[in-house]
């Protein structure tokens, strides 16, 4: 999940400048085992954002059982939603799993809660726990007689408010293993790159504060509507050498900001220093490395630093990988990509809502 809701891998390829792969639409995996899987089902999940919609299946100890992806994202409906769009794109994701099991509940994270989505679920304020998400659930009908539950995303009031809505349960999946660790009062940093590339600090179990950085919406509007993209060439490969001279000048010679350096990828392209190949390298780099310098301001305003840091990055694998080499020049050396934070975040949340049981599973099981 990205931006104001979910990250796609169309997201992570203009912040990295290289193609990702993504699932063909409403692929089902392992379509053998469906009889099987469908009646096991306990819980049905979505994370549902602007651009895509994945939906996951899941047996009573929470494991994934099936997986469907589909490019009906909210802005990419099959109709307008005044036809029906979202109760046509939840029926083509999900109308196999609920015939074959009418009794599962029905959760869904991302800007399908936004104000655009299929219904609004209001903003629960930061500092927010799991309990804050499950509590703030809202609930719409569709018309094949489900109760989709909406989780909602989650506000940061101040002079400048921030917001985030899909990737907060993305946070709480990566803070799962938290939740039965001893210390789990230490404070974590946890990276979303992506379009609106998110970092949150959280602590005890709460999303205390956090920060949006619009590195890779910018990136993709440089590139194709100014002048910067006009003397560029899509790489047939990543070109690492470049991407990190562009960290490097963000990190050493940014001071100006941002507006200051960015005029470069043109130049030294002009004074034959980048070639047409390098320079989307080059600007990726430039501007991942201005988020990391902006994000070690911050950082040091609350007496911290990006030095040592042991922090956590979710998303795109290659995107992240990306990411993990930039921090890397800023002195953070122990950057752990989380696998499944989506489908785990889910999960946790319909747990807290009372939706699934898993301890009443693991007891009939023992």
């Amino acid at each position: 999940m990205k931006h104001a809701g979910s990250p796609t891998p169309s997201d992570a390829q203009i912040a990295v400048g290289t193609a990702a792969a993504s699932a063909p639409a409403n692929a089902e995996t392992n379509a053998e085992a469906n009889a099987d899987a469908n009646s096991r089902a306990a819980l049905i999940a979505l994370d549902w954002g602007t651009t895509s919609l994945r939906a996951y299946l899941y047996d009573a100890s929470g494991n994934v059982l099936a997986t469907r992806a589909s490019t009906a994202g909210i802005m990419n409906l099959p109709r307008s939603a005044e036809q029906g769009g979202f109760d046509a794109a939840f029926e083509d994701a999900c109308g196999a799993w609920l015939k074959a099991a009418p009794g599962a509940p029905v959760i869904a994270a991302g800007m399908v809660g936004s104000a655009q989505g299929w219904l609004e679920a209001p903003y629960v304020d930061a500092p927010a726990n799991a309990d804050a998400l499950a509590a703030g659930i809202v609930r719409v009908k569709a018309a094949c007689g489900a109760t989709l539950h909406i989780i909602p995303g989650v506000l940061q009031r101040g002079e400048l408010p921030n917001v985030m809505r899909g990737e907060e349960t993305q946070i709480f999946g990566a803070l799962s293993e938290d939740s039965r660790d001893a210390d789990s009062s230490k404070r974590a940093l946890i990276g979303l790159p992506g379009t609106h590339a998110k970092w949150a600090v959280a602590q005890a179990g709460r999303i205390e504060r956090f920060h949006t950085f619009m590195t890779g919406e910018v990136f993709g509007a440089l590139r194709e509507h100014t002048i910067l993209g006009r003397t560029m060439v899509t790489p047939d490969r990543p070109d690492s050498e470049a991407f990190l001279r562009g960290v490097n000048i963000a990190r050493d010679k940014g001071q100006a900001g941002v507006l200051a350096t960015v005029f470069s990828s043109r130049t030294l392209g002009l004074t034959g220093q980048l070639s047409p190949e390098q320079q989307p390298d080059y600007l990726s780099g430039l501007l991942i490395g201005h988020e990391l310098a902006g994000l070690e301001t911050v950082l040091k305003q609350q007496q911290s630093s990006l030095a040592g840091q042991s922090l956590r990055l979710i998303g795109n694998e290659a995107l992240c990988e990306r990411y993990r080499v930039a921090l890397a020049r800023f002195g953070c050396t122990q950057a752990e990509l989380v696998k499944q934070a989506t489908e785990r975040g889910l999960w946790r949340v319909a747990s807290q809502a009372g939706l699934v049981n898993p301890a009443a599973h693991a007891a009939q099981a023992g």
